[in-house]
Parts: C-alpha cells; sequence; structure tokens
C-alpha cells in the first residue's frame, strides 16, 4: 500500500511539475481551449442602462419606464452595507436580520435581549427607534462623465489628476444639493471612472424596528450553514421611516406575492452590491491570489478560533460574542472561498480568455492601442512592484486583529514625540495621553490578540528581521506572549501612569515591548505605506483607463463592477447539482424542525422551545427559503426579490460556496441566491408569531 501511494505521489509531481503541458489536461481542464463565457462579468445591471431588448428575448419581459421608476425608488441602501426596500405607503421597510443584528443591543430596555427573544411592536408608539440608522432612496440619476474626465486632463502628474476629478466632483455634488436643496448627492464611479453619475438620494434618518424573529430563527445553523444551501433561515426585519414623528408616506412600494415561485420562473433582485473586481487584470487577481488572500485567510481562520473558543466556554449564552463570532465566521468564509477559487484553473483560464480578447480589441485598433495598449504592462510592472513590501507593510501594520497594548503604545509613542517637537501643547498632550489607557481591558482576549499578532510577524517576516527576533526569537508564540506580557508596562493602569509621570525620553526609549514595536517599525512602515499609495494613485488612474477601454470596446453589453450603488440583475429560479445529487429550488420549516432534531436541538442549531409545540394554525410545509441565479455580492443583503410583476417573492440573504468567485467573475452553473420565501415569512409572521397588525400592512401594502 505504501509503495502504490509513493508511486501515484510520483506520477502526480511528474505530471504538474516536470510536465506542465500535461497538467493542463490531467483533470479533464485543457486550459488552452477555455473560453470566456457571455456574463463572466456578471448581471449587475445600472439603472442608466438597463438592458431591456435582452430582457424581452430572455424572459418575454420588457419593463415600462413607470415600471423601471418603480423599482428604482421601492429599492433602498440601508445602514453602512445592505440593502431594502419600501414594502407599503406607510414606510414599512424590509430587509435582512443581520442588517440590524448589531443595532439590536443599543435599543433593548431593562432586561430585554432582543438577539435572544425576537421584537415585535403591536402599535405605532412602541416602534423603537434605531439611533443613527438611515435609508436612502436614490431619486435622481445624471451622467457626468464628460465633466470629471475633462477636469482630469487639465492634470500633469497623477496626483494632479485625482485632485482635479476629486475638486470637480465636490462641485457637482454643491450645484446638485442648489438645485434639489432635500436631497443628498454622490458621484458614482462607473467602469473604474470608464463613466461617472451623480446619484441624488431622499435620506430618512428616523428609523424604528418594527419586527425582528430571535437571532437562531433568523440564522439557523450559524456559521456551518452560512454561504451553504439547503438552507433554513427566517432571516428578515421589518422597520418603518418616519418624518416628523409619523410614518412617511410614499408612492413608490413593492406589493407582496402569495403565489410562491415556480422552477425557471423569472426574478430580479434590485439592491446595492457592495464591490467587485471583475475588471481586475490577471496582475492583479494573481496579486490578490498570492498575497493578499492567503494573508486574509490566515487572520480570520485565528480571529474565528479566538471567539469560537470564548463562544463555548460561555455555553452560547453570551448573545454579543455570538454577533461577533457570525461575523468573523462570514469574512473567513468569504475569503477562503474566493483564495480557492482563485486557484481553481478553469476560473483563471477563463478570465485569462477574457483579458486575451479584451487586449487584443485595444491592439487591433491603432486609435485604441495608443491609449490603452500598455495598461495591462504598466499594471503588471505595478504589482510586482507592490509584492516587494506587501508582506512587511502587513506585519508592521497595526489593526483590529491586534491586542488593545499596542494601539496604546502607538498613540501615546506618536502624543509624546508629538509634543518633543512642539507639535503639540503640554496640556492637549495631558489630556489626551490620560484618556489612553481603555476603561475595560479584557486580559484574556487582549493575550489571544497578541498572539495573532505574532503569528502574523512569523508568517510574514524573513527569520532575520529585527523585530522577530526580539519579540519571538527561537520562542515558542506561546511562550513569547508570556514574555512579553510579563515585561511590559502598558498592560496596567498603574505602571501605564508611571511611566507618564517619567517623562518624555523614558518613554521614548522605553524597552517596553509594545513601545518598541512602534519605534522600531514606524519610520519604515510609513516609507513603504507612501511608496505604495504612490503606486496606488498610479494604479487609480491605469484602473480608469481600463474602464474605459472596456466600455470603447463592449459598451453596455458588459456591466460596471459593482459600486455599492443601486442594480437590477436578472436571474431564474433553479436549482443544481452537488454533493452526487441535486438541491431543491426551496426549503420548508419543515427542514428547519429537521436541523433542529438531527443536531440534539445543540448550537447552533437550537431553536426556540416553542417549535417543539407549533400552533395548529401554522403550516411547516410553507416554503422558508429558495434559490435562484441572480449576481449579487456582499452588499445585496436585504435586497427584494420581485418578479416581473414587481412584486415581492422573497428576500436575497445569501449566496451559496459556489458563488464566492463572484468578486472575480460570475458563473452560473453552480452559483446562487439564497432568498427567504414571500410565503414563508408572511407564514410566520401571521400564524407563528402572531404580529396580525404587521402581517395585514404587508398583504395590503398599507396600514388598515
Amino acid at each position: 500500500m505504501i509503495n502504490k501511494t509513493c508511486n501515484l505521489f510520483t506520477i502526480l509531481f511528474l505530471i504538474l511539475f516536470v510536465n506542465p503541458i500535461l497538467a493542463q489536461t490531467y483533470f479533464g481542464i485543457d486550459s488552452d481551449t477555455v473560453k470566456a463565457q457571455k456574463f463572466d462579468m456578471g448581471k449587475m445591471w445600472t439603472f442608466e442602462n438597463p438592458p431591456l431588448d435582452y430582457f424581452e428575448k430572455e424572459y418575454g419581459f420588457k419593463p415600462s419606464a413607470e415600471l423601471l421608476e418603480k423599482f428604482q425608488k421601492s429599492a433602498l441602501k440601508f445602514g453602512g452595507g445592505c440593502s431594502a426596500s419600501f414594502i407599503s405607503e406607510d414606510g414599512l421597510i424590509m430587509t435582512n436580520h443581520h442588517c440590524v443584528r448589531g443595532n439590536l443591543p443599543t435599543i433593548q430596555i431593562g432586561d430585554e435581549n432582543i438577539l435572544r427573544d425576537g421584537f415585535y411592536a403591536e402599535s405605532f408608539d412602541k416602534e423603537r427607534t434605531i439611533p443613527n440608522l438611515k435609508v436612502e432612496q436614490l431619486i435622481i440619476i445624471k451622467d457626468v462623465t464628460k465633466e470629471i474626465q475633462s477636469a482630469m486632463n487639465e492634470g500633469k502628474t497623477d496626483a494632479e489628476k485625482l485632485e482635479l476629478r476629486d475638486k470637480k466632483i465636490d462641485e457637482l455634488k454643491s450645484e446638485g444639493t442648489k438645485t434639489n436643496p432635500e436631497l443628498f448627492f454622490k458621484v458614482i464611479s462607473l467602469y473604474n471612472g470608464g463613466k461617472y453619475s451623480l446619484y441624488g438620494y431622499k435620506v430618512y434618518n428616523d428609523i424604528r424596528l418594527v419586527f425582528v424573529p430571535e437571532l437562531f430563527v433568523a440564522k439557523l445553523g450559524g456559521d456551518p450553514d452560512n454561504f451553504t444551501y439547503p438552507r433554513y433561515g427566517l432571516d428578515c426585519a421589518f422597520l418603518r421611516a418616519y418624518e416628523n414623528g409619523k410614518p412617511i408616506k410614499t408612492d413608490f412600494y413593492f406589493n407582496w406575492n402569495g403565489e410562491g415561485i415556480v422552477e425557471d420562473q423569472p426574478v430580479f433582485v434590485v439592491g446595492n452590491p457592495g464591490g467587485t473586481d471583475r475588471i481586475n487584470t490577471m496582475a492583479q487577481i494573481e496579486y490578490a491570489r498570492d498575497i493578499q488572500y492567503p494573508m486574509m485567510v490566515g487572520m480570520f481562520k485565528t480571529m474565528y478560533g479566538i471567539y469560537d473558543k470564548m463562544v463555548n466556554e460561555t455555553n452560547a449564552e453570551d448573545f454579543k460574542l455570538i454577533a461577533r463570532l457570525y461575523s468573523f465566521g462570514n469574512a473567513l468564509k468569504v475569503y477562503e472561498n474566493t483564495y480557492k477559487a482563485l486557484l481553481d484553473p478553469f476560473i483563471i483560464a477563463r478570465k485569462k480568455d477574457f483579458e486575451k480578447c479584451f487586449s487584443e480589441a485595444i491592439n487591433n485598433n491603432p486609435e485604441l492601442k495608443v491609449k490603452y495598449g500598455n495598461i495591462w504592462s504598466e499594471i503588471e510592472s505595478s504589482r510586482n512592484l507592490a509584492r516587494k513590501d506587501a508582506k512587511k507593510i502587513y506585519a508592521y501594520t497595526i489593526n483590529f486583529y491586534s491586542p488593545q497594548y499596542l494601539f496604546i503604545a502607538k498613540n501615546l509613542f506618536n502624543y509624546t514625540t508629538q509634543l518633543k517637537n512642539n507639535d503639540i501643547t503640554k496640556e492637549k498632550y495631558d489630556s489626551l495621553a490620560t484618556k489612553l489607557f481603555p476603561k475595560e481591558l479584557d486580559a484574556e482576549l487582549q493575550k489571544q490578540f497578541l498572539k495573532t499578532q505574532l503569528k502574523i510577524l512569523q508568517d510574514n517576516l524573513s527569520p532575520d528581521d529585527d523585530l522577530l527576533k526580539v519579540l519571538i526569537g527561537d520562542k515558542s508564540i506561546e511562550q513569547a506572549v508570556s514574555d512579553i506580557l510579563s515585561k511590559s508596562i502598558l498592560t496596567s493602569e498603574e505602571k501605564f501612569i508611571e511611566l507618564l509621570n517619567k517623562g518624555q525620553n523614558e518613554i521614548l526609549n522605553s524597552d517596553d515591548p509594545f513601545i518598541y514595536f512602534v519605534r522600531s517599525t514606524q519610520d519604515e512602515l510609513k516609507k513603504m505605506q507612501d511608496e505604495n499609495q504612490a503606486r496606488v494613485d498610479k494604479e487609480e488612474i491605469l484602473n480608469q483607463m481600463l474602464g474605459e477601454a472596456l466600455y470603447k470596446v463592449y459598451g453596455d453589453a458588459i456591466p460596471p463592477d459593482a459600486t455599492g450603488t443601486l442594480r437590477l440583475a436578472d436571474g431564474i429560479v433553479k436549482g443544481y447539482n452537488y454533493n452526487g445529487t441535486k438541491t431543491p429550488i426551496k426549503t420548508t420549516f419543515y427542514g428547519a424542525l429537521d436541523r433542529y432534531y438531527s443536531f440534539d436541538k445543540k448550537f447552533p442549531f437550537n431553536l426556540p422551545k416553542y417549535f417543539e409545540d407549533l400552533p395548529d394554525e401554522f403550516d411547516p410545509s410553507t416554503p422558508l427559503n429558495f434559490i435562484s441565479t441572480n449576481d449579487i455580492v456582499g452588499g445585496n443583503s436585504g435586497s427584494p426579490v420581485i418578479n416581473v410583476k414587481g412584486e415581492i417573492v422573497g428576500l436575497a440573504f445569501d449566496g451559496n460556496i459556489e458563488s464566492l468567485t463572484s468578486n472575480f467573475i460570475y458563473t452560473t452553473e453552480a452559483n446562487r441566491t439564497v432568498c427567504v420565501s414571500a410565503l414563508g415569512m408572511i407564514e410566520a409572521i401571521r400564524d407563528l408569531y402572531k404580529a396580525n397588525r404587521l402581517s395585514n400592512e404587508i398583504l395590503n401594502g398599507k396600514i388598515n
């Protein structure tokens, strides 16, 4: 058996490394024959240029101007990174539970635990205001490409071009505000700056919570089920927009559909996808594959491990910890599976073929070749230079995964340096420095963060780096953590104050390990960051030229990358093959019960106890989730899923694992949007939670 295994590995080595030509076909893929597909760049259509003829040809559906206006103005940008929609004339808003999850603890009264118990306001006066939450309704769209590109052409250097661009953008926003003072304006870059649009938004900033289910009902299965399908989550939330203390009245909202979905039915997602990099060149994609994603996967894996351990140690009863765990778990799955996609030779071959066809189209046109022909080589050169210092920049940077002690050290060192250079007064220094030590500090958690930081140093610095030698040397990370914490002055508020009282020189020359970290890295880090910023500025211009070139070659046939702004994505309800079987297009509440009992009612498959004795009128066979081929990414959470009549059939809340290629390429073989069914939401709201006021408003589109 051992000999056979060795022989197999030898054969694989010879094929993959000695004979790369055979490697191209060994796994059934001949990369030289792989071709880019029609929709590799996606289907996130802008409302500036929706592909009406394509919709008509593909679905027999050509939306009128009035219907498109309804789509646009019924949809909303929600909070800092989600989507939503109006679903009644009285300002009722639908989005995902996970889009408000972080806000819920801030509005609790007394002993309430909304994440654990859910929330329902039976009347207007009980709808709970969520501070600092806003929604944005896109009202005006205006093409301003010519104005901005003309301004940029006046610049002689990359920095000047960007400065002139930003100045013109400010002017355009100011002009928009003068004409429409009730709106808030943004300038949106499309095709990396190949086109620009001025967007005017109506902003509602009095948003009140109406209903959310319990966290374990909304996100049954937690991280194990995240980005998977079949799925069983009631990931919904309902809120209301107010003005002048009263619910708003709106002419633009989506009606509810009570018929459900069928296979191959056309459906549309109207939402705000956050960002994609599908226009990126192969040099940029390979940089992400080789440098960026391995770093992020390692870091998020470590952070997830920290919080997973803490959640289990607290018997999954601390809901703030669980929410934090879910956030890191979500990020880990995104980065890990996007990284796997970047290692897929079939995906890479499709991207290479697109770049080959695109660059040939440019180079075969003499006029375009003069202006755009060198883009690919210049970006490749820039990315190659970026590789040189990328790991060291990452290792030297203090970020959210770093222990608080490093933040204290960094700020203390910088304030003291400013005082020594007479850049701030002694009074201001005292005010800033004495506030540096946090009021609450979880020593065990900071110890875990320090492990993370040291692991990042170990993985990304060369063995002869002085910082690595001083902080870790030949010790294990566990031992290094123990030594650093025992030597540091910054782990105790009392010792920290003693250090402050010793004066500038003692602080700046302290042998405290955290101050040493800052002192020994910050000058080199700033130099590397400045050099990197110059490359970023240069690539920003090159990326804009790339977008211009793309638009000149393909026009509106290719939609621009996602920009966190409103898009219309078409697709159909469709199953796919997985695990040697086939997915159903929909799941039911029976499936949720099966997860609950099959995993012995244990976290994260636990449901509230009442699921063991459901009301007679509640029908567990009702569809709960369904899937479609729509093109979505992060930011689309909370997007309405509508039929050709503009009626709500679902609520987008996730993608499956196969969708995580979407940052770089859109595929339809198994990439699916996962949605909460409109039927499932109304069944739960009406017959499980007995929220009759809300269910009536949803079904009628207004308050009775």
